[in-house]
């Protein structure tokens, strides 16, 4: 039989993921070229050509020197040559990757977000769609980050984990088996999603970080995150509206014809922590226990799971005739302890290109993507 080509990947992002992922990819014998917009970030991969991954007392995760063939400011120079560009970024800075990409896109290309919270994959094709029409590429989302780890050093990451099976949807969904097939030499991790939108509803940091830390704000604030996040932030009282929150997220995948996993089911499914409520099911789960709270509300719990995660839930309920009481309530409170305006940076509906959609038209452009009323 004839070996698959070995794809050549463009990773964006020098963060502790985008790091980690080209470090990753490089120790296992793949060509990897990395962007980053600031160059202090790869500053240290350009002078030594190489991401070391550090793994303490645990082998079975990546370690070693992975070689970097080329870490540039320069998108062009970057995605020249790539078959496979992996966006490990922020979700607020999705936006800004798609309209940095578009000018330099070719067919074949495909492109997958890591994660792409909510509506991310969305986003980004909406402004390829807008601006590069012509042009074939597949747009892709990961229903989670693969990777546990922490930048430790210019150019070296330390492991703390990895995932054993991470949900990959493709835009339109139909295509999902090209994506897995094309990336199948390098992660055997990256399982096919059904949809676009199953990953992206089924984001369940949306339910435990934003509400969490603005319930438990003046804690944080207090004692500058000395305590337990999930065990001790997750308060009987505090499970009820997080319980709230997670039912609106259902109810709005529900209307689309999309049957979400409730954040007690996703606990179950991802770590074995089975309870009656969620807060007996949080409390079993031994993996959350030792994992403190942020130090401020300057956090990603508020300024990417607000707008990236809550956001496109209740504009997509307000579109529906979803109502998200509980939803709206957490991103307002979250605006104001921030003093900005969630909803103005979020990722609305006509962020995600689905404004003025039907249900039927918005299940033709994730199943199908066909981005148009039928019958014009």
């Amino acid at each position: 039989m004839t070996e698959q080509p070995r794809p050549v990947f463009a990773v964006l992002g020098a963060g502790n993921g985008g790091m980690a992922m080209a470090g990753h990819l490089a120790l296992r014998g793949f060509e990897v070229r990395l962007f980053n917009r600031s160059p202090e970030r790869i500053d240290a991969v350009r002078q030594t050509g190489s991401i070391q991954l550090v793994a303490e007392d645990d082998d079975s995760l990546p370690h070693g020197i992975g070689e970097i063939s080329l870490a540039s400011t320069d998108m062009q120079e970057v995605l020249k040559g790539a078959d496979i560009i992996m966006v490990v970024v922020p979700a607020t800075g999705h936006g800004y990757m798609a309209e940095q990409c578009v000018p330099h896109l070719r067919d074949g290309q495909i492109v997958i977000l890591h994660p792409g919270r909510t509506g991310g994959a969305l986003e980004f094709h909406n402004v390829v769609r807008q601006n590069a029409p012509g042009v074939d590429v597949i747009v892709a989302e990961a229903q989670t980050l693969l990777y546990a780890c922490r930048l430790m050093n210019p150019g070296q990451v330390r492991m703390f984990g990895m995932k054993h099976s991470v949900p990959v949807a493709a835009l339109p969904a139909y295509r999902t088996p090209e994506v897995i097939k094309a990336i199948s030499p390098a992660y055997r991790e990256f399982v096919p999603g059904d949809n676009v939108m199953k990953t992206s509803m089924d984001n369940i940091g949306a339910i435990f970080h934003p509400a969490v830390t603005v319930l438990n704000c003046s804690r944080i604030e207090s004692t500058r995150g000395d305590f337990e996040y999930y065990i001790d932030g997750i308060s009987r009282s505090t499970s009820v509206i997080l319980e709230k929150v997670d039912q609106e997220r259902i109810a709005v995948g529900a209307a689309m014809g999309f049957n979400c996993m409730s954040a007690r089911e996703w606990l179950y499914f991802a770590y074995g922590s089975a309870g009656r409520t969620l807060y007996d099911a949080v409390r079993a789960n031994n993996g959350y226990y030792g994992i403190k709270a942020p130090p401020t509300l300057d956090t990603r719990y508020l300024w990417e799971d607000v707008p990236m995660s809550l956001v496109p839930i209740a504009s997509m309920g307000e579109m529906l005739g979803v109502p998200c009481p509980t939803t709206r309530s957490i991103i307002h409170l979250a605006g104001l302890l921030n003093e900005c305006d969630y909803w103005d940076t979020g990722r609305t509906v006509e962020r995600m290109g689905l404004a003025g959609l039907s249900l039927k038209e918005i299940r033709r452009l994730v199943l199908e993507g066909v981005h148009k009323p039928e019958g014009s």
